[in-house]
């Protein structure tokens, strides 16, 4: 089979690499622009057009993958079949209607939940203890299309969306090259999704990031796990944000003040919340590189009785 790639994300990569190990010929890859990023805000490509370089595979970054330079271009390609990772535009039906096995994506959920941009993040945000891998048909909607594959993983109740982006990037490539010869060989079964099972996975915003601590511990902890390691949760201590990457469960029962730093521990310390206590064990102050908590307040830079989520501590 002839292959259009399509991928930006790191999830992207093994996708690719396990098509290439399996040696099926791809026309060329799709990310998209390299984008400003870090301190210095210099122009930085994609983890899919790094990995496409080393490979010297074919490389095309559309500002608009709706545009009629990127239609024609997939015109004259002919693809056999356009395969779709965590690439991050919507795809326009005259991509997607063209190869004659049709346009498949590999989707970081067991569909119908959480269809959109962030489904392994509000998975772990939402408390979930299962989510999986599905391989679907593409079609205008979004994430909308008959399922062809689909695996489960259990999601651990300290596991970060780093651990479990690993695992499902795996997952799914190991999904993919199963899929390909049995779509082919037309030895599959198209499942329509169910809308009335359907959730939606919105993109993360600034507004998720904040550490409200009036919650219950659980939905922090959740909270923090899911936007670990980018791009972090964070408190206000001492006028300052501080990025919590890393917690621990420690009581789901019990009131006290919210955000009430209440003792250290040999890992850290532990917190107060609306219902129930959290461990933090891992953190970040501005400017300063991730260190434990304990290191932290080693350093003095915390203790037992001070308040976090508050201004002028």
């Amino acid at each position: 089979m002839k292959i259009i790639f399509m991928g930006t994300s790191e999830f992207a990569v093994p996708s690719l690499q396990a098509i290439i190990n399996n040696g099926y010929e791809i026309l060329g890859v799709v990310t998209q622009p390299d984008r400003p990023r870090g301190r210095g805000h210099k122009l930085q490509p994609t983890p899919i057009k790094v990995y496409a370089q080393t490979c010297d595979l074919p490389i095309m970054q559309f500002n608009k993958i709706k545009s009629q330079e990127a239609i024609e271009w997939f015109q004259v390609l002919q693809p056999e079949i356009v395969v779709v990772v965590s690439y991050g535009q919507i795809i326009p039906a005259e991509i997607i209607n063209l190869p004659e096995y049709g346009c498949i994506n590999v989707h970081a959920s067991l569909l119908p939940e959480y269809r959109g941009a962030a489904p392994i993040q509000r998975a772990i945000m939402d408390g979930k203890t299962r989510t999986g891998t599905t391989i679907m048909y593409m079609n205008e909607g979004l994430d909308t299309g008959d399922i062809i594959m689909q695996t489960a993983v259990d999601i651990g109740i300290d596991m970060t969306h780093g651990e479990l982006e690993s695992i499902l990037a795996k997952q799914g490539a190991d999904l993919l090259i199963k899929a390909l010869p049995a779509i082919k060989s037309g030895n599959i079964s198209r499942v329509r999704q169910d809308d009335t099972l359907a959730s939606y996975a919105a993109m993360i915003k600034p507004e998720d990031e904040t550490l409200d601590w009036k919650q219950d511990a659980w939905s922090l902890h959740n909270r923090i796990r899911a936007l670990s390691p980018q791009p972090g949760c964070y408190t206000v201590y001492q006028d300052e944000k501080l990025k919590i990457f890393k917690s621990r469960m420690i009581s789901a029962d019990g009131t006290g003040t919210p955000g009430l730093v209440f003792s250290a521990t040999k890992e850290g310390f532990i917190v107060e919340t609306g219902l129930g206590t959290i461990e933090i064990l891992e953190l970040q102050k501005a400017g300063r590189k991730r260190m434990s908590a304990r290191d932290f307040m080693n350093g003095g830079n915390i203790k037992p009785g001070v308040l976090m989520g508050c201004q002028g501590e």
